[in-house]
């Protein structure tokens, strides 16, 4: 082996990697959750006209989660109600301070919708379903990450105070401007929509097909097996304890989702 030609070629991979993904997916830890985004970018690279699109960000902050072939040959256009998160992206072309459950574009204006880790901030997840449908062309598709409202920190993130979230942020997650102005986490409603099978049943009911489906475990559990591994060890052994006692292949470490859904 040629050890000094062994760095270079892993630094150019990094690199390579670095101009192929966003940025929201190189800072996944390895896992289920990388391993999801990557084929969500698949199925868009399938499925999305080859051609100049239009995408609409319902919520949008500093980092897009879309490839960055198809940031490329898009004019994305961001609505969010946070002046900060406005202030804080600079990738779309077009930004609107707004209120994406109110909001509304003309009928079939764009190519992509896409909601990431927004709904389940929403206190009225159906009106703002309902805008994406409207703005959709036909064949358009609309892509939801949320968190699982049915998976272990999804039930402790519901029934848990604000503070504490911030607190999870900042000493377990390492992030020390968590809960600053424009900075995660954000208070959370968990709509009944947000549950992946009444999701499901309204996409049905409005003529949207599911494309891709992937419940998957939360990136926070091998964050926190590399930050505070004697604290994940306690959760995964109360995790795997809930599981022996759920009926079927639940596991409660599956707290977060990728759905994309076609216009019929």
């Amino acid at each position: 082996m040629d050890l000094a030609r062994a760095v270079p070629v892993a630094a150019d991979a990094r690199t390579a990697d670095a101009f192929a993904h966003p940025k929201a997916l190189l800072d996944l830890p390895p896992g289920e959750a990388r391993e999801s985004l990557l084929a969500v970018h698949g199925v868009l690279g399938e499925q999305l006209p080859a051609t100049k699109l239009a995408i609409y960000e319902a919520g949008g902050g500093s980092t897009s989660f879309l490839p960055l072939d198809v940031l490329g040959r898009a004019h994305v256009t961001v609505v969010d109600i946070d002046e900060d998160q406005i202030r804080n992206n600079d990738y779309a072309q077009e930004t609107i301070l707004g209120d994406v459950q109110s909001y509304r574009f003309a009928p079939g204006s764009f190519d992509l919708v896409i909601c990431y880790n927004v709904i389940e901030h929403l206190p009225d997840v159906e009106a703002a379903l309902l805008r994406f449908c409207e703005s959709l062309k036909q064949g358009g598709l609309i892509l939801i990450g949320a968190p699982n409202p049915k998976s272990l920190s999804g039930v402790v993130t519901k029934y848990s105070p604000h503070w504490f979230h911030v607190w999870f942020y900042r000493h377990v997650r390492g992030d020390k401007k968590a809960g600053l102005p424009g900075q995660a986490p954000f208070p959370t409603f968990f709509h009944p929509l947000v549950t992946l099978s009444k999701l499901q049943a309204f996409a049905e009911a409005h003529g949207l097909q599911i494309i891709y489906r992937k419940e998957y475990e939360s990136p926070r559990y091998p964050e926190m097996r590399a930050r505070k591994p004697a604290f994940a060890a306690l959760i995964d052994a109360a995790a795997a304890a809930m599981n022996l006692l759920l009926p079927g292949k639940t596991d409660v470490r599956h707290g977060d989702y990728h759905v994309i859904l076609r216009k019929r």
